[in-house]
This record gives structure tokens, sequence and C-alpha cells, in this order.
């Protein structure tokens, strides 16, 4: 596996592979790597000849500070799953790297900016956007693959790629869980064992959801997956919703010819989760 820590030696690298008419996959991360992020670089494995994924802990989507100091960077053992999965490049830039001191960004991203995610945390996917804009414009990737997991993120990049007429192809793919159903995610190491139990809950009531979607009415869904959630032991609810998933409105009647998503985020041990399960 190639690693490089500078625009410049990675671009001069990939136009050697794109004059050999060489197909480019991007799976853009922030480390702490697990199986979850395995799973993107074997999805690309077959759609393309050359994997590169970043790994950037991107500071202008962080709203807390604290949180962005507490984000395991556990580098060593990223760049042996990375090698086990045979990914060709590894992109680690610093921070001065992606980012000049006087840098600014907007991006219109609708209704997308101000719910769930987008209101909770503000500005926080201007900060992703500018990232993965940046990473975007130095790979030129022909097909990027995000995790289902960071559902509304997805959305947003989609909504990027639309808006900026991009020729990327986004690979949405499943969300990779542990045998009892949580959800993987790098948040999940800073879980003491009682709290990884208590977390089960989120999957629980998501797999609940989905097997009544279509037997119960909205409301009553609504209803029975928060009072389940609040009866469980160590679990604080942020947000439950069911939503269309393109716009991610909540949805206050189902068509047929929709798709839907439960997004769930709650508080576990102190530390926040999100999850989503696709209902139909």
């Amino acid at each position: 596996m190639e690693i490089f820590k500078t625009k410049k030696a990675l671009q001069d690298y990939l136009e050697s592979a794109r004059l050999q008419h060489k197909k480019i996959a991007l799976v853009p991360t922030m480390g702490a790597l697990h199986q979850g992020h395995i799973s993107l670089i074997d999805y690309a494995k077959p759609l393309s000849d050359i994997i590169v994924c970043s790994i950037f802990v991107n500071p202008t989507q962080f709203n807390d500070p604290n949180d962005l100091a507490k984000y395991p960077r556990p580098i060593a053992n990223d760049i042996q799953l990375l090698e086990a999965a045979n990914c060709d490049i590894l992109f680690q830039p610093s921070v001065e790297e992606m980012y000049s001191a006087d840098e600014k960004w907007s991006l219109d991203l609708g209704n997308l900016a101000n719910i769930w995610e987008g209101e909770k945390r503000p500005g926080h996917f201007q900060g992703v956007t500018q990232i993965v804009y940046k990473l975007f414009s130095l790979v030129q990737p022909d097909i990027a693959c995000f995790g289902q997991k960071d559902f509304q993120q997805v959305m947003v990049i989609q909504h990027m790629i639309q808006v900026k007429q991009l020729a990327i192809e986004l690979a949405i793919c499943p969300i990779i869980r542990a045998e009892n159903g949580l959800a993987l995610s790098s948040r999940n190491s800073r879980l003491s064992e009682t709290a990884l139990e208590e977390a089960l809950a989120l999957s629980r009531v998501l797999s609940w959801t989905k097997e009544n979607f279509q037997r119960l009415p909205l409301s009553e869904l609504n209803s029975e997956a928060l009072r389940q959630l609040s009866a469980s032991e160590g679990v604080e609810v942020e947000y439950f919703a069911i939503c269309e998933s393109r716009s991610l409105e909540q949805a206050t009647s189902i068509a047929d010819d929709k798709q839907y998503v439960a997004l769930l985020t709650a508080w576990v041990g102190g530390v926040r989760l999100i999850d989503n399960m696709i209902l139909n």
C-alpha cells in the first residue's frame, strides 16, 4: 500500500493511473477504522482498479472542540487493517495540508441543513461538504463509497454531487452490524461494557419498526418506538423519526412509490450514537 501525506504526491501518482485509464474509487474516512470501513473497501474492489482511502479527522465538521479532541486516532492499527484489506493508497494529510488560514465555504443544502443532524449540529454538514469536495477535486474518483450508517450525510453528499454537477458515482454501502445487532462505529470504542449492552436498544427498536412498518399506522410506530427507547436503561433519546429517504422530511403518510428510513440518535454512556434502518 502506498501512503501519501501531500496533495501533490497523491496527484502525481493518480495522474499516471489515469493515463493508463484506471478506474479510481475513493473511501473517505476519519480513521479509527473497523469492519464497517473495510466493507466499503471490499465494495469498491470489483468496481475499480485503484482504491484510495483517506484518513483525516476534519476539524470543520466538529461543533464541540472536546469531541474533536476525544476522537480516536489509532493510525498504526488503521494502516494494518488497510494493508490486510489490500487497499492500494492511503492519503493521510495534515490539517495544514488541507486548509489554509482564510478559507471560506458555503453550499446551499436546502432543508437537509436544518433537520435532524443539521439542527443538532449546526454547520456540521458545511464542514462535511467542504472536506469531501476537496477530496473529490483532488482524487477525481469515478466512484465514492460512503456508509449508510451516516444516512443524512450520504444524502447531503448526493445533493452536493448534483449541485456541483460532478461525474462521480455515489455508492451507499450497507450498515455493518455486530452479531448482536449493534451498528459498528468508531465511537463504540468509548463505550463501557455496560453501555455496549445498553446500546443494543437502538438496533432492537429499529428492527421492531421495520417489522411493523407495513402493519401499524405511523403514529403508533412513532409512539411505541419512543416508549421502548424511554424504557431502555441508560438510553437518552435525542430524536427518532420515520422519514422519506431522499428529502428526510418526516413522513405524515406512506406512498407506495417512495422509500422510507427510520433515523435514531441517542446518548448511551456519555457517547452520542446514531443508527438508522431502511424500512421498505
